[in-house]
């Protein structure tokens, strides 16, 4: 594995796993954009679903609850993280597929989901691997298949502004401040790209994408 491969896990440092549920609580409305996320991507029943870098398992959970009658399978890079992600669905009762694996190297065969979720995944990539990722998800995805992604995006005012230039020294954000996730997933071979949404959060601008692969 190269440098530019390598895992960097949440907050830069295993040490700080454990805080992440906690941190992203407080730091973002994260019931709110993650339902609304769901919402967005209206699954239907049957649909087989990837929550791509689920970290702890919040939104790989919530969606299966919320669909109980998909197949939703969780991957994320970091070992540690996906032990906390099945101890949280064992806890609520639920059955998910959680599996280790990178986003720019993704153990699936071709059209094999019907939607890809991405929720806070994208900004800590550089953009080669933003753009690897972003082809391997269309590889993955069903003809007319979706993806659907949680991500900072181009800052919306100017304090906005000003927390980004913060941010920036912890995340490789730049693409993200500079709005250039649509390009990036329009290069990748997706269409109807579209920002739907946006939200004011104490770290920055969080927004909404969606986007889908030809039939």
């Amino acid at each position: 594995m190269s440098k530019t491969d390598k895992y960097i896990p949440a907050f830069g440092h295993h040490m700080l796993t454990p805080l992440y549920d906690v941190a992203i609580k407080w730091l973002m409305p994260e019931d709110r954009f993650k339902r609304d996320l769901i919402r967005q991507a209206a699954i239907e029943r049957g649909h087989r679903v990837l929550d791509l870098g689920c970290g702890t398992g919040t939104l790989t959970i919530l969606t299966k609850q919320l669909h109980p009658e998909s197949d939703v399978v969780g991957l994320d890079g970091d070992p540690k993280v996906l032990e906390i992600a099945r101890a949280k669905a064992k806890k609520a009762g639920i059955e998910i597929v959680f599996q280790e694996g990178m986003a720019f190297q993704l153990p699936y065969p071709d059209g094999s989901f019907d939607r890809v979720l991405c929720s806070l995944v994208l900004h800590h990539l550089t953009t080669e691997n933003k753009q690897r990722t972003l082809k391997e998800i269309c590889r993955i995805l069903r003809s007319g298949g979706e993806l659907h992604v949680a991500d900072f995006g181009k800052p919306s005012n100017f304090p906005a502004y000003l927390i980004s230039l913060f941010i920036r020294l912890f995340e490789d954000v730049m693409d993200n401040i500079k709005g250039l996730l649509p390009d990036i997933f329009a290069r990748a071979g997706f269409v109807q790209i579209e920002e739907t949404t946006q939200y004011m959060t104490i770290v920055g601008t969080l927004s909404l994408y969606k986007a889908r692969k030809l039939p």
